[in-house]
């Protein structure tokens, strides 16, 4: 299943070691099982906790959080665990005695992780907010000196963002950083939340305090980033809200391409320490299958338990299906050659019947056919992704083929050259910048419109080029009817449902 994956979100367990709180995890577990049921054929599902695993971190709470982490992943339900810690996972050096550290204990980052699911397109960033929030001033003195160290270890987690990301973008995606799907975990909340939120009786004390010290400064780096959803516990309550922040680089204001938009959603104790609602979450994200177009969002699924009074049950109940449905608000669907190189990439080697599954959607594109309608910078864009993706596929097709069959992958090879050449050269590219995108594996059709213009250069004989460009094509229609596989390459598009991909 391409562009899909679910996250369970858990939080405050608070386990103490006394084993009181297992046959509530159990309960938990139980909840999770029949929620997941219908995600078993999502290729990446992830549990994440996100914080204060242990309500102090003893030897005997530590274990049992092990024993926990490990039982979860005995169930067969996750594909990967991932956690975060929070304040009660981390004591002060004044109260380490008889404690260990829980970082090390439990594999917890210190800074920023950023973990990469290659499959889903998914970038689920993990950082440490212990040291950025405003929990040490709690209930003490506020010292200025001490509030400015706090706002700037605050503002830091926005380098510990950037840099766990890259400028650039990492080795290790296989698409520009931009298309991905970023989701971002912490403990504490990146804005105070009302008074007495989610609360349930009088005289519980609010944590005013207990968020991040430059929230500002962090939702802008987070925003910049493209990060599409902040996950959270602390507070032992349900939040869901959305922000709006203004895009410095629009080209103009007003309108949505004005604004970034980026959800926040909290996470109650899963096991309802101190009395409050206990409570989990599932997002799936996923392709919408009641659009017209390819469309992806998030769907939000809440479950609460009130205190401890029987079974989980959806939160948002007044919905339909209980889902909160959320648009991401921006094109994710992912490239058919991008799709195609994580295939290629999972394959020690490839047999003639796969190569024929993966060329026909490769090729299967506008670019390919007699289409009036697209642009120079398109076709171009198309002809590089597909070149980059035959080079894996060339690669990966065994050597005991049939010579010929080789033969015709090397010359569609050649033959991608050419359109590139010639594409580039419509477009006026020189040879050093054709060199330059030749080599990017992550090129990127946007950057490609704002580098050169869309329309070909004047001076160009559009009709003579284009004629010579459906040759190529039939030329490379031809090699592909010696792998058996007769397209129509240069000529028409074929009918398809809701038409070819672009």
């Amino acid at each position: 299943m391409d562009r899909s994956f679910v996250i369970a979100q858990i939080s405050d367990l608070h386990l103490d070691g006394s084993g009181r709180l297992l046959a509530t995890i159990e309960a938990l577990a139980g909840a999770l099982r029949e929620r997941m049921a219908e995600f078993s054929d999502v290729p990446d599902r992830i549990l994440l906790i996100t914080g204060d695993l242990v309500n102090d971190p003893t030897p005997r709470a530590l274990d049992e959080a092990l024993a926990v982490i490990a039982s979860f992943r005995r169930t067969g339900l996750f594909t990967d665990i991932q956690a975060v810690a929070g304040n009660h996972d981390a004591k002060p050096p004044s109260q380490r005695g008889g404690r260990h550290d829980a970082y090390d204990y439990l594999h917890l980052p210190r800074t920023s992780k950023s973990v990469y699911y290659r499959q889903a397109g998914l970038d689920l960033v993990l950082l440490d907010s212990n040291r950025a929030s405003l929990t040490t001033l709690v209930g003490g003195n506020i010292d200025e000196q001490a509030y400015h160290a706090i706002v700037a270890q605050s503002a830091r987690l926005s380098v510990e963002l950037a840099g766990s990301i890259g400028s650039a973008g990492r080795a290790d995606y296989s698409e520009p950083a931009e298309n991905l799907v970023r989701v971002l975990a912490l403990h504490h909340h990146p804005l105070p939340q009302a008074t007495g939120e989610g609360k349930r009786f009088l005289g519980v004390p609010d944590e005013p305090l207990m968020y991040l010290a430059a929230p500002a400064t962090f939702l802008e780096a987070a925003t910049s980033l493209n990060v599409n959803l902040v996950l959270h516990g602390h507070r032992h309550v349900e939040g869901l809200t959305r922000y709006s922040i203004p895009d410095p680089r629009a080209p103009r204001s007003g309108g949505e391409d004005f604004w970034r938009t980026i959800y926040v959603l909290s996470c109650p104790s899963s096991t309802g320490q101190g009395g409050d609602d206990a409570g989990f979450n599932i997002i799936h994200f996923g392709a919408a299958s009641d659009a017209e177009r390819p469309e992806h969002r998030f769907a939000i699924a809440r479950y609460s338990r009130p205190r401890d009074d029987g079974a989980f049950r959806p939160l948002d109940s007044n919905l339909p299906d209980g889902v909160v449905r959320l648009p991401v608000g921006r094109d994710l669907s992912r490239d058919p050659a991008v799709q195609s190189v994580i295939e290629i990439a999972s394959c020690a080697s490839l047999k003639r019947d796969q190569v024929r599954a993966l060329a026909r959607r490769l090729l299967s594109r506008r670019a390919f056919y007699d289409d009036g309608g697209q642009n120079w910078v398109d076709i171009l864009y198309t002809y590089l992704v597909t070149s980059h993706a035959w080079a894996d596929l060339s690669g990966r097709f065994a050597k005991s083929v049939q010579r010929t069959d080789l033969a015709a992958l090397a010359e569609v090879k050649g033959l991608l050259r050419l359109l590139i050449g010639q594409s580039a050269d419509t477009l006026g590219i020189d040879r050093a910048a054709l060199d330059e995108l030749r080599a990017d594996r992550l090129v990127n059709r946007d950057d490609l419109s704002r580098r050169w213009p869309t329309l070909p250069r004047e001076a160009a004989d559009i009709e003579g080029r284009t004629r010579r460009r459906l040759q190529l094509l039939r030329d490379l229609n031809d090699q592909m009817k010696l792998l058996d596989l007769d397209m129509g390459l240069g000529s028409e598009m074929p009918p398809q449902g809701g038409g070819l991909p672009r």
